[in-house]
């Protein structure tokens, strides 16, 4: 059957939420979450905008959810694979309705409005015969689509069709519609963390959580897959290991640098600098400064590795334009008793500037 083109309905109470979710972190997602656990995880995903949607207008059929048939609690039940935010925002309204516990902004939407009970007992759903015939959608809409997950759901979706259904990059890349080197970049930061976690016993002290997107586009610099040895180009069975075992050690580190840990945060917060920290770990100085002190400072290891030269030539070098600007005018206002001065200090400054340089042989 696929995809049913029949439009079903039921109750709320028939409809359960899917603890598979992807958009749940790996800790949760492993977990056995109870409807009620599940509830809580999605308390923050902006669920009374959509309940405001269905007190003004109803629950459109044409936001059907996308439901399977499978076993939950030891019952067969109808599990939302797709529409999860919109079931979670009608269970939390129905409890305001009630007057059961629920934060105040619910209370608020349903005070002296009459909610209709059809919202609660005709939820529209279309029945999928399995979660393997849905995966499509879910990857273009998540993935590539409009409503995108964030990095970490991406990759963890990815690794479940790498993983458990045995696909390969360009299987996956034609399933979700996504780029080869970049379903390829995501499996293997997936893969990293699981690393991270089955080798440093310090791993539930790194502070990962909001950092992930870091590490992923870390992965996209030469000093970091330098300094960990990580093949990027690696086919899936080589790249479920990204890091030898010669470089655990150096895994270890990057991990305290990049996510910091309860007692240290990490060495760099900004993720503009991420090219940055690539840069530091291509230098032998700058990685030899950051392992040898408890507290390294990112700007100094910057240093090191001469990151800033390629700033100081860029002033330097409008310095230089803007002196050819003046020169071109500068008859004008030969005896300005400011630009005399400003001229002089000019002199000063170069001459520091050439004491400060080793001398360029004349061209």
């Amino acid at each position: 059957m696929g995809i049913s083109t029949e439009l079903q309905y039921a109750t709320l109470d028939d409809l359960f939420l899917d603890t598979k979710n992807p958009r749940f972190s790996r800790a949760n997602a492993d977990k056995n979450l109870s409807q009620e656990d599940v509830l809580k995880l999605m308390k923050r995903w902006v669920l009374d905008e959509l309940a405001v949607s269905y007190l003004e207008s109803g629950f459109w059929t044409h936001e059907a959810l996308l439901v399977v048939r499978e076993e939950l609690n030891e019952k067969q039940r109808l599990v939302v694979v797709e529409g999860n935010r919109r079931l979670a925002a009608l269970k939390y309204l129905r409890r305001a309705v009630k007057g059961e516990e629920v934060p105040k902004k619910w209370r608020l939407l349903v005070d002296n409005r009459k909610v209709p009970e059809i919202l609660f007992n005709k939820v529209p759903y279309i029945l999928v015969d399995s979660r393997e015939e849905i995966e499509s959608f879910l990857g273009f809409r998540h993935v590539t689509g409009i409503k995108q997950w964030s990095p970490e759901q991406k990759a963890h979706f990815i690794a479940k069709l790498i993983d458990e259904r045995g696909m390969s990059y360009e299987e996956v890349m034609q399933k979700i519609g996504s780029k080869t080197s970049t379903v390829r970049q995501h499996y293997i930061s997936h893969r990293l963390i699981l690393q991270m976690e089955d080798t440093l016993g310090d791993f539930a002290d790194l502070k990962t959580e909001g950092r992930f997107s870091v590490m992923y586009l870390s992965l996209r610099t030469h000093g970091v897959r330098k300094y960990l040895d990580i093949d990027i180009f690696a086919e899936p069975a080589a790249a479920k290991t990204p890091v030898p075992k010669t470089r655990l050690e150096a895994l270890g580190n990057f991990a305290r640098w990049l996510f910091g840990t309860s007692e240290k945060p990490p060495i760099f917060a900004d993720s503009r600098r991420v090219d940055d920290f690539g840069r530091i770990l291509e230098s032998p100085k700058a990685i030899k400064y950051l392992e040898g002190n408890k507290s390294p400072r990112f700007d100094y290891a910057f240093q090191l590795a001469g990151g800033d030269e390629s700033e100081i030539e860029h002033l330097v070098n409008e310095a230089g334009t803007n002196i050819q600007l003046a020169l071109s005018r500068i008859h004008h206002y030969k005896n300005s008793e400011d630009i005399q001065w400003a001229v002089k200090r000019l002199g000063v400054d170069v001459e520091q500037l050439q004491n400060g340089i080793r001398s360029i042989p004349n061209q």
